[in-house]
Protein backbone atom coordinates (compact mmCIF):
# COMPACT_ATOMS: atom_id res chain seq x y z
CA UNK A 1 0.00 0.00 0.00
CA UNK A 2 2.85 2.04 0.65
CA UNK A 3 6.26 2.79 -0.71
CA UNK A 4 6.05 6.46 -1.26
CA UNK A 5 8.55 9.23 -1.34
CA UNK A 6 9.88 9.77 2.21
CA UNK A 7 9.53 13.53 3.33
CA UNK A 8 12.54 14.14 6.26
CA UNK A 9 11.22 16.88 8.83
CA UNK A 10 13.52 20.36 8.98
CA UNK A 11 13.78 20.39 5.52
CA UNK A 12 14.47 23.95 4.15
CA UNK A 13 10.58 25.90 3.27
CA UNK A 14 12.15 25.91 -0.55
CA UNK A 15 12.88 22.40 -1.00
CA UNK A 16 9.60 21.26 1.36
CA UNK A 17 7.53 24.26 -0.82
CA UNK A 18 8.54 22.00 -4.12
CA UNK A 19 8.32 18.50 -2.67
CA UNK A 20 4.90 19.62 -1.77
CA UNK A 21 3.73 21.32 -4.71
CA UNK A 22 2.03 24.26 -2.23
CA UNK A 23 3.14 28.19 -3.17
CA UNK A 24 3.45 30.14 -0.38
CA UNK A 25 0.12 32.14 -1.73
CA UNK A 26 -1.37 28.92 -0.45
CA UNK A 27 -0.55 28.59 3.03
CA UNK A 28 -2.11 30.21 6.14
CA UNK A 29 -0.29 33.71 6.08
CA UNK A 30 -0.53 34.07 10.69
CA UNK A 31 1.32 31.85 12.63
CA UNK A 32 -1.06 30.53 14.94
CA UNK A 33 -0.03 29.12 18.46
CA UNK A 34 -1.41 25.45 19.42
CA UNK A 35 0.81 24.84 22.11
CA UNK A 36 -2.17 24.82 24.75
CA UNK A 37 -4.56 22.33 22.75
CA UNK A 38 -1.70 19.90 22.25
CA UNK A 39 -0.57 20.29 26.25
CA UNK A 40 -3.82 19.40 26.89
CA UNK A 41 -4.90 16.76 24.40
CA UNK A 42 -3.25 14.18 26.13
CA UNK A 43 -2.59 10.33 25.78
CA UNK A 44 -4.13 9.53 28.99
CA UNK A 45 -7.16 11.82 28.13
CA UNK A 46 -7.39 9.92 24.66
CA UNK A 47 -7.48 6.67 26.17
CA UNK A 48 -10.14 6.95 28.95
CA UNK A 49 -12.25 7.29 25.41
CA UNK A 50 -10.53 3.71 24.43
CA UNK A 51 -11.14 2.43 26.94
CA UNK A 52 -14.64 3.13 26.99
CA UNK A 53 -15.29 1.39 23.33
CA UNK A 54 -13.53 -1.23 25.02
CA UNK A 55 -15.31 -1.51 27.31
CA UNK A 56 -18.55 -0.86 24.83
CA UNK A 57 -17.29 -3.65 22.76
CA UNK A 58 -16.53 -6.53 25.49
CA UNK A 59 -19.93 -6.00 26.74
CA UNK A 60 -21.46 -6.40 23.20
CA UNK A 61 -19.75 -10.04 21.67
CA UNK A 62 -16.38 -8.21 21.31
CA UNK A 63 -17.38 -5.63 18.48
CA UNK A 64 -19.01 -2.00 17.58
CA UNK A 65 -19.54 -2.78 14.05
CA UNK A 66 -22.73 -1.27 12.07
CA UNK A 67 -26.27 -2.62 12.73
CA UNK A 68 -25.12 -4.14 16.57
CA UNK A 69 -25.93 -3.13 19.94
CA UNK A 70 -21.82 -2.12 20.31
CA UNK A 71 -22.29 0.38 17.63
CA UNK A 72 -25.42 1.30 19.19
CA UNK A 73 -23.60 1.92 22.46
CA UNK A 74 -21.08 3.74 20.96
CA UNK A 75 -22.96 6.46 19.25
CA UNK A 76 -24.82 6.59 23.13
CA UNK A 77 -21.93 7.51 24.38
CA UNK A 78 -20.60 9.82 21.92
CA UNK A 79 -23.51 11.74 21.74
CA UNK A 80 -23.70 11.67 25.15
CA UNK A 81 -19.54 12.87 25.86
CA UNK A 82 -20.38 15.63 23.11
CA UNK A 83 -23.84 17.44 24.65
CA UNK A 84 -21.82 17.24 27.91
CA UNK A 85 -18.58 18.93 26.45
CA UNK A 86 -21.48 21.63 24.99
CA UNK A 87 -21.26 20.68 21.67
CA UNK A 88 -24.42 21.24 19.08
CA UNK A 89 -25.15 17.52 18.98
CA UNK A 90 -27.54 15.97 16.23
CA UNK A 91 -27.68 12.00 14.12
CA UNK A 92 -28.22 11.35 11.19
CA UNK A 93 -30.12 8.30 10.34
CA UNK A 94 -29.87 6.03 6.92
CA UNK A 95 -30.51 2.40 5.78
CA UNK A 96 -27.95 0.64 4.45
CA UNK A 97 -27.40 -3.20 3.09
CA UNK A 98 -26.19 -5.47 6.20
CA UNK A 99 -24.48 -8.78 5.71
CA UNK A 100 -23.31 -10.82 8.10
CA UNK A 101 -21.74 -14.73 8.05
CA UNK A 102 -22.80 -16.11 11.58
CA UNK A 103 -21.18 -19.85 11.24
CA UNK A 104 -18.89 -21.22 8.25
CA UNK A 105 -20.53 -22.51 5.51
CA UNK A 106 -20.90 -26.34 4.78
CA UNK A 107 -20.92 -28.37 1.77
CA UNK A 108 -20.80 -31.99 1.21
CA UNK A 109 -20.99 -34.40 -2.09
CA UNK A 110 -18.60 -37.69 -1.06
CA UNK A 111 -16.83 -35.69 1.48
CA UNK A 112 -16.94 -32.41 3.35
CA UNK A 113 -15.10 -29.82 1.37
CA UNK A 114 -13.09 -27.04 3.23
CA UNK A 115 -14.79 -23.58 4.54
CA UNK A 116 -12.58 -20.73 2.95
CA UNK A 117 -10.20 -22.95 0.64
CA UNK A 118 -12.58 -24.21 -1.06
CA UNK A 119 -16.19 -22.91 -0.77
CA UNK A 120 -17.23 -19.75 0.22
CA UNK A 121 -20.44 -17.88 0.82
CA UNK A 122 -21.17 -15.20 -1.30
CA UNK A 123 -21.92 -12.02 0.41
CA UNK A 124 -25.79 -11.29 0.60
CA UNK A 125 -26.67 -14.99 0.26
CA UNK A 126 -29.75 -16.04 2.19
CA UNK A 127 -29.49 -18.46 4.90
CA UNK A 128 -30.30 -22.25 4.56
CA UNK A 129 -29.74 -25.80 4.72
CA UNK A 130 -30.66 -27.70 1.52
CA UNK A 131 -29.97 -31.06 0.17
CA UNK A 132 -30.67 -31.86 -3.99
CA UNK A 133 -29.06 -33.02 -6.87
CA UNK A 134 -27.17 -30.49 -8.92
CA UNK A 135 -28.10 -29.25 -11.92
CA UNK A 136 -25.33 -27.63 -14.55
CA UNK A 137 -26.19 -24.74 -16.43
CA UNK A 138 -24.15 -23.87 -19.30
CA UNK A 139 -20.92 -25.34 -18.23
CA UNK A 140 -17.91 -24.86 -20.34
CA UNK A 141 -15.92 -27.87 -18.47
CA UNK A 142 -12.99 -28.03 -19.23
CA UNK A 143 -12.92 -24.32 -19.67
CA UNK A 144 -12.13 -22.02 -22.82
CA UNK A 145 -8.45 -20.57 -23.43
CA UNK A 146 -9.61 -16.96 -21.95
CA UNK A 147 -12.79 -16.17 -19.67
CA UNK A 148 -15.88 -16.91 -21.75
CA UNK A 149 -18.19 -18.18 -19.88
CA UNK A 150 -21.99 -16.94 -19.93
CA UNK A 151 -23.33 -20.00 -17.55
CA UNK A 152 -26.52 -18.35 -16.07
CA UNK A 153 -26.67 -14.92 -17.21
CA UNK A 154 -29.61 -15.41 -18.87
CA UNK A 155 -33.28 -16.94 -17.84
CA UNK A 156 -33.31 -19.51 -21.06
CA UNK A 157 -30.46 -20.66 -19.57
CA UNK A 158 -32.10 -22.70 -17.14
CA UNK A 159 -34.57 -24.08 -19.18
CA UNK A 160 -35.09 -27.64 -18.42
CA UNK A 161 -33.71 -27.57 -14.90
CA UNK A 162 -36.21 -29.05 -12.38
CA UNK A 163 -37.23 -27.42 -9.74
CA UNK A 164 -35.49 -28.03 -6.23
CA UNK A 165 -32.13 -28.12 -7.62
CA UNK A 166 -29.03 -26.77 -6.70
CA UNK A 167 -27.69 -24.44 -9.55
CA UNK A 168 -24.51 -25.29 -10.25
CA UNK A 169 -23.04 -21.98 -12.19
CA UNK A 170 -19.69 -20.89 -13.46
CA UNK A 171 -18.37 -17.59 -13.46
CA UNK A 172 -18.03 -15.35 -15.74
CA UNK A 173 -19.94 -12.23 -18.36
CA UNK A 174 -22.07 -11.31 -15.78
CA UNK A 175 -21.90 -10.03 -12.51
CA UNK A 176 -22.79 -12.96 -9.60
CA UNK A 177 -26.25 -11.07 -8.60
CA UNK A 178 -27.59 -11.62 -12.13
CA UNK A 179 -26.84 -15.41 -12.19
CA UNK A 180 -28.01 -15.68 -8.32
CA UNK A 181 -31.19 -14.33 -9.27
CA UNK A 182 -31.93 -15.67 -12.69
CA UNK A 183 -31.58 -19.17 -9.96
CA UNK A 184 -33.80 -18.32 -7.86
CA UNK A 185 -36.62 -16.89 -10.36
CA UNK A 186 -36.14 -20.42 -12.25
CA UNK A 187 -36.66 -22.52 -8.75
CA UNK A 188 -33.48 -23.36 -7.69
CA UNK A 189 -33.28 -24.57 -3.95
CA UNK A 190 -29.85 -22.94 -3.93
CA UNK A 191 -26.82 -21.96 -6.14
CA UNK A 192 -23.40 -22.66 -6.67
CA UNK A 193 -20.66 -20.20 -8.20
CA UNK A 194 -17.81 -22.45 -9.51
CA UNK A 195 -14.47 -20.35 -10.50
CA UNK A 196 -13.80 -20.42 -14.37
CA UNK A 197 -10.77 -22.57 -14.43
CA UNK A 198 -8.21 -20.76 -16.28
CA UNK A 199 -4.71 -20.20 -14.81
CA UNK A 200 -5.79 -17.22 -12.11
CA UNK A 201 -9.20 -18.52 -12.01
CA UNK A 202 -9.44 -21.11 -9.89
CA UNK A 203 -9.58 -21.12 -6.25
CA UNK A 204 -13.42 -19.67 -4.71
CA UNK A 205 -14.06 -16.58 -5.04
CA UNK A 206 -15.22 -13.47 -2.06
CA UNK A 207 -18.08 -12.24 -4.59
CA UNK A 208 -21.28 -10.37 -3.56
CA UNK A 209 -24.46 -10.21 -4.79
CA UNK A 210 -24.55 -6.77 -4.38
CA UNK A 211 -27.78 -6.17 -2.04
CA UNK A 212 -29.83 -8.37 0.40
CA UNK A 213 -33.19 -10.09 -1.16
CA UNK A 214 -31.81 -13.05 -1.96
CA UNK A 215 -34.07 -16.00 -0.89
CA UNK A 216 -31.45 -19.68 -1.35
CA UNK A 217 -28.32 -20.50 -0.13
CA UNK A 218 -25.62 -18.97 -2.88
CA UNK A 219 -21.66 -19.90 -2.43
CA UNK A 220 -18.65 -20.01 -4.41
CA UNK A 221 -16.20 -22.82 -5.23
CA UNK A 222 -13.51 -23.77 -6.72
CA UNK A 223 -12.71 -24.86 -9.78
CA UNK A 224 -12.23 -28.49 -8.93
CA UNK A 225 -15.43 -28.14 -6.54
CA UNK A 226 -16.65 -27.38 -9.26
CA UNK A 227 -16.12 -29.87 -11.75
CA UNK A 228 -16.19 -33.02 -8.70
CA UNK A 229 -19.90 -31.41 -8.14
CA UNK A 230 -20.46 -31.26 -11.97
CA UNK A 231 -19.76 -34.81 -12.55
CA UNK A 232 -21.99 -35.86 -9.07
CA UNK A 233 -25.03 -37.31 -11.63
CA UNK A 234 -27.90 -37.82 -9.79
CA UNK A 235 -26.50 -38.03 -6.22
CA UNK A 236 -27.73 -35.37 -3.87
CA UNK A 237 -25.68 -32.37 -2.43
CA UNK A 238 -25.43 -30.68 0.59
CA UNK A 239 -24.89 -27.92 1.34
CA UNK A 240 -26.00 -25.02 4.34
CA UNK A 241 -25.02 -21.17 4.66
CA UNK A 242 -25.32 -19.36 8.30
CA UNK A 243 -26.16 -15.75 7.05
CA UNK A 244 -27.88 -11.97 8.19
CA UNK A 245 -29.05 -10.23 4.91
CA UNK A 246 -30.99 -7.28 5.44
CA UNK A 247 -31.31 -3.58 5.26
CA UNK A 248 -30.21 -1.99 8.41
CA UNK A 249 -31.23 1.72 9.84
CA UNK A 250 -27.35 3.30 11.01
CA UNK A 251 -26.47 6.69 11.81
CA UNK A 252 -23.71 9.25 11.91
CA UNK A 253 -23.28 11.49 15.06
CA UNK A 254 -22.58 15.33 13.86
CA UNK A 255 -21.51 17.54 16.84
CA UNK A 256 -20.98 21.36 15.96
CA UNK A 257 -19.54 24.57 17.93
CA UNK A 258 -21.45 27.34 18.50
CA UNK A 259 -18.94 30.07 17.52
CA UNK A 260 -17.30 31.23 14.69
CA UNK A 261 -17.78 31.97 10.91
CA UNK A 262 -20.38 29.68 9.22
CA UNK A 263 -18.87 29.46 5.70
CA UNK A 264 -16.03 28.64 6.95
CA UNK A 265 -16.27 25.59 8.60
CA UNK A 266 -13.78 22.93 9.36
CA UNK A 267 -14.60 19.31 9.95
CA UNK A 268 -12.98 16.90 11.40
CA UNK A 269 -13.65 13.56 10.93
CA UNK A 270 -13.46 9.97 12.46
CA UNK A 271 -15.38 6.41 11.85
CA UNK A 272 -16.96 5.24 14.76
CA UNK A 273 -17.77 1.62 13.59
CA UNK A 274 -15.88 -1.30 13.93
CA UNK A 275 -15.27 -4.26 11.61
CA UNK A 276 -17.54 -7.35 12.91
CA UNK A 277 -14.53 -9.19 13.69
CA UNK A 278 -13.26 -7.45 16.23
CA UNK A 279 -13.88 -4.15 19.07
CA UNK A 280 -12.05 -2.03 16.55
CA UNK A 281 -10.05 -0.18 19.19
CA UNK A 282 -6.73 1.52 16.67
CA UNK A 283 -9.30 1.16 13.58
CA UNK A 284 -11.36 3.33 14.31
CA UNK A 285 -11.45 3.69 18.44
CA UNK A 286 -7.81 5.69 18.01
CA UNK A 287 -9.46 8.43 15.66
CA UNK A 288 -12.76 8.35 17.48
CA UNK A 289 -10.53 9.10 21.08
CA UNK A 290 -8.65 11.42 19.52
CA UNK A 291 -11.28 13.63 17.91
CA UNK A 292 -13.22 13.30 21.75
CA UNK A 293 -10.80 14.71 23.67
CA UNK A 294 -10.30 17.17 21.57
CA UNK A 295 -13.10 18.85 21.01
CA UNK A 296 -13.55 18.14 25.00
CA UNK A 297 -10.49 20.43 25.84
CA UNK A 298 -11.18 22.92 23.34
CA UNK A 299 -14.27 23.27 25.37
CA UNK A 300 -12.67 22.99 28.52
CA UNK A 301 -9.78 25.85 27.14
CA UNK A 302 -13.04 28.47 26.18
CA UNK A 303 -11.47 28.84 22.93
CA UNK A 304 -13.20 31.21 20.70
CA UNK A 305 -12.15 30.29 17.41
CA UNK A 306 -12.23 32.76 14.36
CA UNK A 307 -14.15 29.38 11.94
CA UNK A 308 -16.47 27.15 12.56
CA UNK A 309 -15.53 23.86 13.92
CA UNK A 310 -18.11 20.60 13.04
CA UNK A 311 -17.01 16.64 14.47
CA UNK A 312 -18.02 13.89 12.16
CA UNK A 313 -18.48 10.87 13.56
CA UNK A 314 -19.28 8.35 10.76
CA UNK A 315 -21.36 5.31 10.70
CA UNK A 316 -20.94 2.34 7.75
CA UNK A 317 -17.65 3.17 7.07
CA UNK A 318 -16.23 -0.38 7.11
CA UNK A 319 -19.10 -1.26 4.33
CA UNK A 320 -17.34 1.25 2.30
CA UNK A 321 -17.47 4.77 3.31
CA UNK A 322 -21.60 4.95 3.47
CA UNK A 323 -22.12 6.95 6.41
CA UNK A 324 -19.94 9.96 4.92
CA UNK A 325 -20.98 9.54 1.51
CA UNK A 326 -24.96 10.01 2.91
CA UNK A 327 -23.71 13.21 4.78
CA UNK A 328 -21.96 14.67 1.62
CA UNK A 329 -24.73 13.61 -0.80
CA UNK A 330 -27.44 15.42 1.59
CA UNK A 331 -25.88 18.83 1.15
CA UNK A 332 -26.61 21.68 -0.93
CA UNK A 333 -24.36 23.07 -2.90
CA UNK A 334 -24.11 26.40 -0.41
CA UNK A 335 -23.58 23.37 2.19
CA UNK A 336 -20.81 22.20 0.22
CA UNK A 337 -19.15 25.57 -0.41
CA UNK A 338 -19.25 26.29 3.52
CA UNK A 339 -17.14 23.78 3.99
CA UNK A 340 -13.48 24.79 4.23
CA UNK A 341 -11.80 22.06 4.89
CA UNK A 342 -12.27 18.42 5.91
CA UNK A 343 -9.84 16.75 7.62
CA UNK A 344 -9.64 12.32 7.91
CA UNK A 345 -8.13 10.83 11.48
CA UNK A 346 -8.33 7.05 10.71
CA UNK A 347 -6.15 4.91 12.96
CA UNK A 348 -3.59 6.76 14.75
CA UNK A 349 -2.25 4.12 17.32
CA UNK A 350 -0.68 1.63 15.46
CA UNK A 351 2.06 -0.31 17.11
CA UNK A 352 4.46 -0.53 14.73
CA UNK A 353 3.25 2.69 13.61
CA UNK A 354 5.15 5.03 10.73
CA UNK A 355 3.95 9.03 10.45
CA UNK A 356 2.18 9.16 7.30
CA UNK A 357 0.79 12.19 5.77
CA UNK A 358 -1.85 12.24 2.93
CA UNK A 359 -0.74 14.32 -0.03
CA UNK A 360 -1.95 15.20 -3.64
CA UNK A 361 1.66 15.04 -4.61
CA UNK A 362 1.59 11.53 -4.31
CA UNK A 363 -0.45 9.85 -7.14
CA UNK A 364 -2.73 6.64 -6.31
CA UNK A 365 -5.00 5.33 -8.71
CA UNK A 366 -8.74 5.51 -8.21
CA UNK A 367 -7.91 8.55 -5.53
CA UNK A 368 -8.10 12.46 -5.76
CA UNK A 369 -7.99 15.54 -4.16
CA UNK A 370 -8.70 19.33 -4.82
CA UNK A 371 -5.64 21.64 -5.00
CA UNK A 372 -6.67 23.09 -1.56
CA UNK A 373 -5.58 20.20 0.07
CA UNK A 374 -1.88 20.62 -1.13
CA UNK A 375 -1.85 23.52 2.12
CA UNK A 376 -3.64 20.89 4.30
CA UNK A 377 -0.74 18.68 3.70
CA UNK A 378 1.49 21.84 4.28
CA UNK A 379 0.52 22.27 7.54
CA UNK A 380 0.85 18.81 8.86
CA UNK A 381 4.58 18.11 7.31
CA UNK A 382 5.37 22.27 8.69
CA UNK A 383 4.51 20.53 12.57
CA UNK A 384 6.32 17.87 12.04
CA UNK A 385 9.35 19.67 10.75
CA UNK A 386 9.27 21.74 13.74
CA UNK A 387 9.51 18.67 15.73
CA UNK A 388 11.88 16.76 13.93
CA UNK A 389 9.86 14.34 13.24
CA UNK A 390 10.39 12.81 9.68
CA UNK A 391 6.99 11.76 7.63
CA UNK A 392 5.98 9.94 4.77
CA UNK A 393 3.90 11.29 2.23
CA UNK A 394 1.10 8.66 0.67
CA UNK A 395 -1.44 9.54 -1.65
CA UNK A 396 -5.37 9.64 -1.36
CA UNK A 397 -6.38 6.18 -2.28
CA UNK A 398 -9.98 6.78 -1.67
CA UNK A 399 -9.79 4.31 0.86
CA UNK A 400 -11.77 6.27 3.82
CA UNK A 401 -14.13 8.98 4.52
CA UNK A 402 -12.39 11.93 3.27
CA UNK A 403 -12.79 10.27 -0.30
CA UNK A 404 -16.91 11.87 -1.10
CA UNK A 405 -15.67 15.55 -0.09
CA UNK A 406 -12.92 15.41 -2.07
CA UNK A 407 -15.25 14.27 -4.58
CA UNK A 408 -17.42 17.66 -4.17
CA UNK A 409 -14.22 19.99 -4.78
CA UNK A 410 -13.66 20.28 -0.77
CA UNK A 411 -9.90 20.13 0.15
CA UNK A 412 -8.68 17.32 2.49
CA UNK A 413 -6.24 15.72 4.34
CA UNK A 414 -4.71 13.93 7.69
CA UNK A 415 -2.88 11.57 9.09
CA UNK A 416 -2.30 7.78 9.33
CA UNK A 417 -0.14 5.62 11.47
CA UNK A 418 -0.39 2.34 8.65
CA UNK A 419 -2.83 -0.69 8.52
CA UNK A 420 -2.04 -4.03 7.39
CA UNK A 421 0.81 -3.81 5.09
CA UNK A 422 4.91 -4.34 6.26
CA UNK A 423 7.01 -1.83 7.45
CA UNK A 424 9.88 -1.62 4.97
CA UNK A 425 13.48 -1.10 6.09
CA UNK A 426 13.10 2.75 5.08
CA UNK A 427 10.12 3.08 7.10
CA UNK A 428 12.07 1.55 9.78
CA UNK A 429 15.10 3.57 9.41
CA UNK A 430 12.82 6.89 9.76
CA UNK A 431 10.04 5.91 12.35
CA UNK A 432 11.93 2.78 14.28
CA UNK A 433 9.57 -0.41 15.12
CA UNK A 434 10.18 -3.57 12.90
CA UNK A 435 10.96 -3.66 9.40
CA UNK A 436 8.69 -6.97 7.86
CA UNK A 437 6.24 -6.46 10.55
CA UNK A 438 2.75 -5.41 9.64
CA UNK A 439 2.32 -1.54 10.56
CA UNK A 440 -0.83 -2.85 12.59
CA UNK A 441 -0.79 -6.82 12.51
CA UNK A 442 -4.56 -7.14 14.06
CA UNK A 443 -6.05 -5.06 11.39
CA UNK A 444 -10.01 -6.29 11.09
CA UNK A 445 -9.06 -9.03 13.48
CA UNK A 446 -10.46 -9.54 16.81
CA UNK A 447 -7.03 -8.82 18.51
CA UNK A 448 -7.91 -5.09 17.43
CA UNK A 449 -7.96 -4.59 21.11
CA UNK A 450 -6.59 -2.19 23.65
CA UNK A 451 -3.45 -3.78 23.81
CA UNK A 452 -3.29 -2.87 20.19
CA UNK A 453 -1.91 0.45 20.36
CA UNK A 454 1.24 2.97 20.46
CA UNK A 455 1.26 5.64 23.02
CA UNK A 456 4.10 7.19 21.27
CA UNK A 457 2.30 7.09 17.98
CA UNK A 458 -1.32 8.67 19.78
CA UNK A 459 0.59 11.60 20.86
CA UNK A 460 2.24 12.62 17.90
CA UNK A 461 -0.11 12.03 15.65
CA UNK A 462 -2.71 13.78 18.20
CA UNK A 463 -0.61 16.55 18.27
CA UNK A 464 -0.09 16.90 14.89
CA UNK A 465 -3.90 16.27 14.45
CA UNK A 466 -5.11 19.46 17.05
CA UNK A 467 -2.07 21.60 15.65
CA UNK A 468 -4.01 20.96 12.25
CA UNK A 469 -7.36 21.74 13.36
CA UNK A 470 -6.76 24.42 15.42
CA UNK A 471 -4.56 26.42 12.79
CA UNK A 472 -7.17 26.20 10.69
CA UNK A 473 -10.20 27.13 13.39
CA UNK A 474 -8.20 30.62 13.80
CA UNK A 475 -6.88 31.69 10.44
CA UNK A 476 -8.10 34.50 8.86
CA UNK A 477 -7.82 33.43 5.19
CA UNK A 478 -10.73 31.53 3.77
CA UNK A 479 -9.20 28.05 4.53
CA UNK A 480 -9.78 27.13 1.35
CA UNK A 481 -7.34 29.04 0.79
CA UNK A 482 -7.74 30.53 -2.62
Amino acid sequence: MFGRILVAAGLSATVLAATLLVTAASAPAESIDSSELRVALTVPRIREHLDELQRIAAANRGTRAMGTPGYAASVDYVRRRMTAAGYQVSTQRFEVPYFAETAMPELTLRRAYAAVTEVRTMKFSGSGDVTAPVHGVGLKLPPSPAPSAASGCAPADFTGMPRGSVALMQRGTCPFGQKARNAQAAGAAAAVIMNEGQPGRTDPISGTLERPGMAIPVLSVSYQVGAELAGAGDAPVHLVTHTVSEHRQTENVIAEGRSGRTDRVVMVGAHLDSVPEGPGINDDGSGTATLLAMAEQLARLGDVPRNRVRFAFWGAEELGLLGSEHYVDQLGPEQRADIAAYLNFDMLGSPNFARLVYSRSVPEEGGQAPPGSDAVTRLFTEYFGTRRQPVQLIGFDGRSDYAPFAEVGVPVGGVFSGAEEAKTPEQAAQFGGVAGRALDGCYHQACDTIDNLNDQALDQLGDAAAHAVFTLLHTVANPRFR
